[in-house]
């Protein structure tokens, strides 16, 4: 079973329930166990959140003083494993590669969800998009089924 989706979504704090949401309905209908599930959309919901807080090029705003720019989600359900994709259009994480950005101590108030989202996933790599700018999160999870139908694809 192959299932791929993309959202554009603006820089708002709303947009992340709904690529929460969409995740989930992704899963479910898939049959993958509620438990893989879950922790997929924790670590979807932490890149978005990050995203939203910090994704944006030069603090431009858009009507009604909102942010204008918009930050990508997509999500690749291919045959055991789980591929989730945020990248946004803000200054990026500094001096990134495979590594992400220094550990945040324990009452750091920014950087824990980059760690939350190393612990939900089986691997994940934090970057910086060539040529335009911003930051990139993926990660991926190999996938457990559910017992009962699920959808099937052709």
């Amino acid at each position: 079973m192959s299932i791929w989706w993309s959202l554009h979504l603006r820089r708002e704090a709303a947009s992340v329930p709904l690529a929460r949401r969409l995740l989930l309905g992704t899963m479910e209908t898939a049959g993958v166990d509620p438990d893989v599930s879950y922790e997929l959309s924790v670590a979807l919901t932490e890149a978005c959140a990050n995203a939203v807080e910090h994704g944006g090029g030069g603090g431009s705003r858009g009507s009604g003083g909102r942010p204008s720019e918009a930050y990508r989600v997509t999500a690749y359900l291919d045959g055991e494993t789980c591929r989730i994709e945020v990248s946004d259009s803000g200054p990026g994480f500094p001096g990134a590669g495979d590594e992400v950005p220094a550990v945040p101590s324990a009452d750091a108030e920014h950087g824990r969800g980059l760690r939350l989202i190393e612990e939900l996933a089986d691997h994940v790599q934090f970057g910086n998009r060539a040529g335009r700018g911003g930051a990139v999160v993926s990660f991926d999870k190999l996938l457990k089924w559910r017992d009962g139908p699920a959808l099937l694809l052709a």
